[in-house]
């Protein structure tokens, strides 16, 4: 258990463009405001700078609509070539109601419209998409930062999902290296000796959300550092947090 935990916000990174350095954005801004990482850290980065950098962009106006599109065009908010875009980041559409998509992404996340979303985007009417391999991107940033700066941390890639059943957004994280993002307590007592048969907590998406506190959805903070929190390092992975079909209820 934690005795405290701290959250910095890491202000400065600016703009991110295609192609740009994450990792030296993110050293410059830390120097710039006299912080530094240190071991055992948590870096929690949002999705939005992660597909920036990659190039993960598109215009819609550029992608032809299906049939399909147009006709969820027909009953939503946005326009045809939106929904193309949406409907190519899409495995299966989960649900779809007045507009809105509830789909299940080529990486298995379930979430609206596919994680392609049009705020925070310089540019008239650019798209992000979600990153390729999140997990990738998670640990290549991880390992810049171990050979620049000689400390070893863990990194998120975190996203705002909403939650079924509950109002409001909260951060989950899509993207995860140097941890392992759930802590299991599978066959162990509780204070009265009862033995816990399913208590497994995604502290991989309780750090993610942790870290939005500081970061917001306007106020250009893209990048948080947790200090404190005890985690087992390890070759952990975001995909470990998706609930395989077979144990899935709700499928």
């Amino acid at each position: 258990m934690a005795e405290g935990l701290t959250i910095l916000p890491v202000r400065g990174i600016g703009e991110v463009h295609p192609g740009d350095d994450l990792a030296n954005l993110i050293i410059t801004a830390l120097a710039h405001h006299d912080l530094a990482l240190q071991a055992h850290d948590i870096l929690v980065v949002t999705q939005k700078i992660v597909s920036k950098a990659e190039g993960r962009l598109v215009d819609p106006r550029e992608v032809e609509p299906s049939h399909m599109a147009h006709m969820v065009a027909a009953q939503g908010h946005k326009d045809a070539h939106h929904y193309e875009v949406v409907l190519r980041e899409s495995r299966r559409i989960v649900r779809m109601a007045r507009g809105v998509l509830i789909t299940e992404t080529h990486h298995g996340f379930i979430c609206a419209n596919a994680g392609v979303d049009e705020s925070n985007v310089a540019g008239d009417h650019m798209l992000t998409l979600l990153p390729v391999d999140p997990d990738a991107s998670a640990a290549a940033l991880r390992a810049a930062l171990h050979e620049r700066l000689g400390v070893t941390v863990a990194v998120i890639i975190s996203d705002t999902f909403g939650r079924a059943w509950r109002e409001g957004q909260v951060n989950i994280a899509i993207g995860v290296a140097g941890m392992l993002p759930l802590h299991d307590y599978h066959e162990q007592p509780d204070l009265y000796g009862y033995t816990m048969r399913a208590t497994n907590i995604a502290v991989a998406d309780e750090l993610a959300s942790a870290a939005e506190l500081v970061m917001g959805k306007v106020d250009a903070v893209p990048v948080a550092i947790i200090r404190g929190y005890d985690y087992q390092p390890a070759d952990g992975s975001a995909q470990q947090l998706i609930r395989p079909a077979e144990r899935d209820l709700f499928r």
